[in-house]
This record gives C-alpha cells, structure tokens and sequence, in this order.
C-alpha cells in the first residue's frame, strides 16, 4: 500500500494543475487516471482538439473568401479530412505528452486506473488501495442529453463523437446553442455542411450580454449557419446514417421535423462522479449533483476536497485549473483562494466572442447604476486589416466611481483581449486607469483602450 499526502483523482486541467502545484509545495502526490493518456476531456476530446479543427477550418475560410482580395491568386484547397483529424490528433498527442512530461518532472506518480474512495483517507484503483491524507476529486464532467435523445456517437453525437466523424456531413442538426454547438457548428458550416442549430430558449449563448447574443447570432447567420429558436426538442430517430429531429415551438405548440446526416446534442455537461463512491462516504451533493464544498473546497467529510465541473460554478477549465492551485494551497497549509467574480468565458468561433464580469442585464436586475463605454472594431486599423473590422468592445464601469464592472467583446482576438480588463478588475482599476494606459499601434487592443476613453469624454477614432 502506497502512501501519499494527496491523491488527485483526475488528471484534467483541475486534477494535473493541482498535482504539480501540491508537488511544488513540497507534497507526495499521486493522480488517478483511467485513460490512456493524461488531460481529462479537455485536452483529449474537448477544448485542444475543437481548437486545431476551428483553426484548421477558419483557414479554409480565409483562402475562399480573402486570398484573392490580398492578391493570393490561385485554387482554393480541397479538404483532405483525414489529414485535418490526423492534425487534430497530433495536437492532442503534444499537449498530453507534455502533461506526462511535467509529472514526472514534478516526480508525481500517475495511479492508471479508475479511482474510487471505500473511505476517508483511502483510494482504491483497480486492485490496490492507496493511504493518502488529503484526497482531491476532479473527475470533471460529461455531455448531458435530452429526454428521447439517444446518443450513438455515430449519427447522433456529442463533441466527443463531433470530434471524430467518419466524413464531413452534408447535414447537421446541432441542439443548443451554447458555447460547444456553436463552436463545432461553425466548423462544420466553414466545410461546407448545412448547419441548423435548434434552441429552447430565444436568445444564444444564454447568460451572456443581450447585445452580444444579438449581434453573434447576426454574424453566425451570415456565416451560413440557421437558427431556430424557442424550440424544444421532443425526440430524435437516427438510422445507420440519418436522423430525424422533432421538435415542437414554445410559442405555439406546433410540430416540426428536421432531417439530418448527424445531429450534434450540445444540451450542457453534467458533473462525472459515476464510481467513486460518495453516497457511501456520507458526501453532501446539491440538488443539481454536484459535490458541496466550502469555501476551502472541502467536501462534508473532512480531507476529501472537490474542484472543477464535479462542483458549482461554470464548467470552464480555466476555473478548474484556479480552483485546482487554492485548493493545492489549502492542503498544504497556505491560503488559497479564487475570485468568482473575474473568471473569462471565451467562444473560439471567428469572430471570437469574450465576457468577464457583470452584464447590463445583471447590473440592472442590481439595481447598480452603471455607465457604458463602446467602441466598434470599424474605428481598429488592425482589424479592418485583416477583414475583422465586425463587432465591438463594451466596458461596463460604476457610474460614481468609474470602477470597471464587466467587459463584453466580440471580434478578433477577444479570447487574449480580455485579460487585460481582467487583471485591472483584479486590481480594482476605473475605466480611466485603462484608458490613460498606452496602447500600441496599430493593435486589437487599442479597441478596449477605446472603449474605456468612451467610458469618459469619448473614443477618439469613432
């Protein structure tokens, strides 16, 4: 029986970050994992994989659409898309060899294996149990689906199965308009697939700022992509290589069909705790499934902690990874801590989409009086450059003490652009701090500059 001061299970971007940062602070550690390779959905069948294919496809837009106009003569490329997923996969395979790589750097053991917790204090992997003093669970979290929706990863699909299609569909139904269908919908419409994206709700990208749902769903429209939205799926019919959709719509309970090559179910994720044993341990959950913690990330049982997708909060891997250094922190006697309220949330579809922070929609429902400062990517010398010239920057600040509150960007580049109104919230900076800071020229960047100079006397290139 081995004997550790921490066993992660998980080796997501929660579980690998909070391993090497344990290991830093000077801690025996060990990482469960079941799969082949570390990284968790995200690195093998999430975040990294999506990226190398937006990437891949945005490129093909560009030598359709803007090559010629730049005097780039010539045919456009056809789509190898074998090629493109043999790509795919060898970004994969870098980023999770580099994880290995960095354990045993860190000299962390990889437990291979499914972990589960016969008791505090103990993890059981295959046949062996191990002691541990503190034990972490970061098992993430899995694609959820609807009612009447069986999914096959073949014809019917989540991202994982979207990932790794047998070819480009010709059709594609997508449910939900959340960060994941748009993102792998984008994709497939930029290779030519007829992308239709069914919605409950009337507005995309739910929990964002209205004005950017707008002016997204506007451009994703003109990018090829339908929209139909206030639908509820009731159930899906797939045979070995179509499906039907049926859906009803809110407004007036009418029925409708959609046939399609593959449907994509991007309904949310849910927490991913099958296994590990937590009714038996006496664990707290919230009605939602997810593991309670305190403030510490400590479970009702004391030493074992939870962080990422498997508590509350946003499934994002950023945050996973926050929660997964505090939470190191705090097993090794420190302080650690996350602020909640400046965690980014970033759509990698071009143009890409970014919010940290408040909205007007939560400031008003606040009661807070707030002013707005907005800057069109039409004023950036960069981006009409480059053909992105589409979309804006809009910073929301109090209206008393200019402190900033939120900052909403849609355009290019938006997903880096918005770390710098993150580290001035950090700070507790006003508008006018970030607008009195020299940007250079000619950048992106100069567009939030702008926008917080609008948060004052006015932008000075609109």
């Amino acid at each position: 029986m081995a004997s550790y001061d921490v066993i992660i299970i998980g080796s997501g971007p929660g579980g690998y970050v909070c391993a090497i940062r344990c290991a830093q602070l000077g801690l025996k550690v060990a990482c469960v994992e079941g799969r082949d390779t570390l990284g968790g959905t995200c690195l093998n069948v999430g975040c990294i994989p999506s990226k190398a294919l937006l990437h891949a496809s945005h490129m093909l837009h560009e030598a359709e659409h803007n090559f010629a106009e730049m005097g780039l003569k010539g045919k456009s490329p056809s789509v190898d898309w074998k090629q493109m997923l043999t790509y795919k996969q060898s970004t994969v395979d870098t980023n999770t060899k580099g994880i290995e790589f960095l354990f045993k750097k860190n000299k962390i053991d990889w437990l291979k294996g499914w972990g589960s917790i016969p008791e505090a204090g103990k993890v059981k992997v295959g046949d062996e149990v191990h002691e541990a003093k503190n034990i972490i669970i970061a098992t993430g979290s899995e694609a959820a689906s609807l009612p009447g929706v069986e999914v096959d990863e073949k014809v019917v699909v989540t991202s994982t199965g979207a990932l790794e299609l047998g070819k480009v569909p010709k059709s594609m139904v997508v449910i939900g308009a959340g960060v994941i269908g748009l993102e792998l919908g984008s994709v497939y419409a930029r290779l030519g697939s007829e992308v239709t994206v069914v919605e409950y709700l009337d507005a995309i990208t739910p929990g964002m700022d209205p004005e950017v749902q707008k002016t997204f769903q506007r451009m994703l429209t003109k990018q090829g992509l339908k929209f139909i939205m206030g639908a509820a799926v009731q159930k899906t019919e797939a045979t070995k290589t179509k499906a039907k959709v049926h859906y009803k719509l809110r407004k007036d309970d009418s029925e409708h069909v959609l046939d399609a090559d593959v449907v994509l179910v991007a309904t949310g994720r849910k927490p991913y705790v099958d296994g590990l044993g937590l009714e038996g341990l006496g664990i707290e959950m919230t009605k939602r499934g997810q593991i309670k913690v305190g403030k510490d990330w400590q479970t009702s049982v004391p030493g074992v902690y939870a962080i990422g997708d498997v508590i509350e909060g946003p499934m994002l891997a950023h945050k996973a990874e926050d929660e997964g250094m505090a939470a190191a922190e705090q097993v090794a006697g420190k302080h650690g801590h996350v602020n909640y309220g400046v965690i980014p949330g970033v759509i990698y579809t071009h143009p890409e989409v970014a919010s940290v922070g408040e909205t007007e929609a939560t400031l008003k429902e606040a009661g807070r009086a707030y002013k707005v400062g907005k800057f069109s990517f039409m004023g950036n010398a960069r981006a009409k450059a480059v053909f992105a010239g589409d979309g804006f920057v809009k910073i929301l600040a109090d209206k008393e003490t200019d402190r900033i509150l939120g900052c909403h960007i849609i355009g290019p580049g938006a997903g880096d652009l918005i770390h710098e109104v993150c580290v001035a919230m950090e700070f507790g900076a006003s508008a006018e701090d970030l607008a009195m800071t020299c940007h250079a020229h000619p950048t992106f960047s100069e567009a939030v500059r702008e926008a917080a100079l609008a948060c004052g006397d006015g932008p000075i290139h609109m």
